[in-house]
């Protein structure tokens, strides 16, 4: 990718932080005025070691440039090892990313507690640049893709549908 498709480009990322740190981190950005991208979807969570390889790799599938964690400081998680648990799924997850060929690069976690509204806002910072410089995800979804209904239909006995893999109803 060139300069200029990369100073035209805003990626698209999607941030997963837990209901304390993570979140009061983002409060504390925002109380005192603190910018930060707009370009990043938040999803709280009740704590990062509800991170689940799945949820990472379902956001790039739904299109995301790049995907990335905040988490309680390291020895400090709410819910004792949960922080340390889910960096280990995250690290499952990079690994995935690099064999599939999208990345590992597009994927991090950020620890810090609900006093640094500076570090939040950094982080989104920091993912944007980094994401600016890789490109777009290149298993994202076509523009052409987006306006076509997705019926929820299993083709296959073994196919996964919808979010999460949920299959439909026997009804439907």
């Amino acid at each position: 990718m060139n300069s200029q498709q990369s100073s035209n480009f805003e990626p698209e990322i999607t941030a997963f932080y837990c209901i304390y740190c993570g979140y009061m981190a983002a409060d504390t950005a925002g109380i005192q005025q603190i910018q930060y991208p707009a370009n990043i979807k938040f999803i709280r969570m009740p704590c990062t070691g509800k991170t689940d390889v799945r949820y990472l790799l379902e956001a790039f599938e739904q299109g995301a440039d790049g995907v990335y964690v905040v988490a309680c400081p390291i020895g400090n998680c709410h819910h004792v090892r949960g922080n340390e648990r889910g960096l280990a799924r995250l690290n499952r997850a990079k690994a995935i990313l690099d064999e599939i060929g999208i990345g590992g690069d597009r994927l991090e976690m950020f620890f810090m507690s609900g006093s640094q509204g500076h570090s939040f806002a950094m982080a989104a910072h920091e993912m944007t640049e980094r994401i600016r410089k890789l490109g777009p995800n290149p298993i994202k979804p076509q523009k052409s893709d987006v306006g076509v209904p997705d019926t929820g239909r299993i083709e296959g006995p073994d196919e996964e549908v919808g979010w999460r893999g949920r299959r439909p109803h026997a009804t439907e």
